[in-house]
C-alpha cells in the first residue's frame, strides 16, 4: 500500500445530512422523489493517513458509525477490539462536528485535539463522560502537533460560538481561534488545508491558502441569504458562520486567483442548489475550478 497521504471524505453534508430528515425544500424534495440528480450525503467529516494504518479523524460526525461501516480503512482488524482511528482533531465545537464522539465509546482509548474553547464545551456537557479511555489535549494556534506521521498545524479563522451556546450578544466573527480553527495537514512535503467552517474570507485566510495543493473549504450555502429567501429560517449565512459561494465577496471569488491546485467544497447545506447535478449553480462551481465533495471520496497527495 502506498504511503502518500491519503484523505478519505466520510461525509460531505452540512449539519442534518442531505436529505434533512424532516425537510422537504426545493433540494431535498428532489430527493424524496427519487430524482437521479441528487444523491444522499452524511454529515461532515475526513479521515487522514500518511501510511494507511494509523487513521486522524477531523471532526467527528453524528453519522461516524454509518461512515466506517462504508470505509474498509477504518473497520477494526485485530480481535478482540481496536481500532485504525487513533485521533479526533475538531475545528469547532458544533453538534455536527462532535456528535459523533458518543459514538466512539465502548472503552475505546484514541486522543481528543481541540482548542481549550471546544474543549471546555465537551467539559460542560457530562454526556461526553463515557468517553472514559480518551485523552483531550489542549491546541495552540499555529503551533503544529505530530500525529502518526502527520503535522498538524492549527490557525484562526472567523467563525462563532456553537448554535447551542449562542446569545443575543455572540460574536459573530471570532478571529482568535478560540471557537473555529482551519487545519494545515501534512506529511513530508505534501499537503492540504481544512475549514469546513468560515464566516469570512479575510486578507489572512486568503494569504495562508495562496499557493495550497488542497484546500477543502467551507460551501455551507450557494448564496448569503440562501435559508430566508426559502422560508427555512431567519438568519444569513455569514450570520450562521459560513461565507457563501457565491457572490462578490463569496468563496468562488475571493478564492480565485491564488494559484490554489485543487479546490473542493464540503459541509454542503441540504438547501444548496449545487447538489444537484447539473444544476446552473453547480455548473458554475465547476467552470470556477471547483469540485464537490462527496461520501466516499478519496483524495491522494
Amino acid at each position: 500500500m502506498s504511503d502518500r497521504l491519503r484523505v478519505l471524505v466520510l461525509g460531505s453534508a452540512a449539519g442534518g445530512g442531505y436529505p434533512q430528515w424532516n425537510c422537504r425544500c426545493p433540494v431535498c424534495a428532489l430527493y424524496w422523489a427519487g430524482d437521479p440528480r441528487v444523491h444522499a450525503r452524511t454529515q461532515s467529516s475526513i479521515a487522514v493517513s500518511a501510511d494507511a494504518r494509523d487513521w486522524l479523524l477531523l471532526n467527528c460526525s453524528p453519522d461516524i458509525r454509518s461512515q466506517i461501516l462504508a470505509s474498509p480503512a477504518l473497520q477494526p482488524a485485530a480481535a478482540p477490539r481496536g481500532s485504525p482511528i487513533s485521533a479526533v482533531c475538531l475545528t469547532n465545537a458544533d453538534v455536527d462536528h462532535v456528535a459523533g464522539l458518543l459514538s466512539l465509546r465502548e472503552r475505546q482509548a484514541f486522543s481528543i485535539y481541540a482548542t481549550a474553547a471546544t474543549l471546555d464545551a465537551l467539559a460542560a456537557n457530562p454526556l461526553f463522560e463515557v468517553l472514559d479511555l480518551v485523552r483531550r489535549h489542549a491546541v495552540d494556534l499555529e503551533s503544529p502537533f505530530e500525529l502518526a506521521g502527520l503535522s498538524i498545524r492549527p490557525f484562526a479563522i472567523p467563525g462563532k460560538c456553537p448554535l447551542y451556546l449562542e446569545s443575543e450578544e455572540a460574536e459573530l466573527r471570532d478571529d482568535t481561534g478560540g471557537w473555529s480553527i482551519g487545519l494545515e495537514v501534512t506529511s513530508g512535503n505534501t499537503g492540504f488545508s481544512y475549514l469546513p467552517g468560515c464566516a469570512e474570507i479575510t486578507e489572512a485566510v486568503a494569504v495562508r491558502l495562496r499557493g495550497a495543493e488542497l484546500v477543502l473549504f467551507d460551501g455551507t450555502f450557494w448564496r448569503d441569504d440562501e435559508m430566508v429567501r426559502l422560508g427555512l429560517g431567519t438568519k444569513t449565512a455569514r450570520r450562521m458562520g459560513h461565507v457563501p459561494m457565491s457572490g462578490p465577496d463569496g468563496a468562488i471569488a475571493r478564492l480565485a486567483g491564488l494559484d490554489i491546485r485543487r479546490k473542493v467544497f464540503i459541509h454542503i447545506n441540504n438547501s444548496n442548489p449545487v447538489l444537484i447535478d447539473g444544476s446552473p449553480e453547480r455548473r458554475a462551481l465547476e467552470a470556477s475550478g471547483w469540485e464537490l465533495a462527496y461520501d466516499g471520496m478519496e483524495i491522494r497527495l
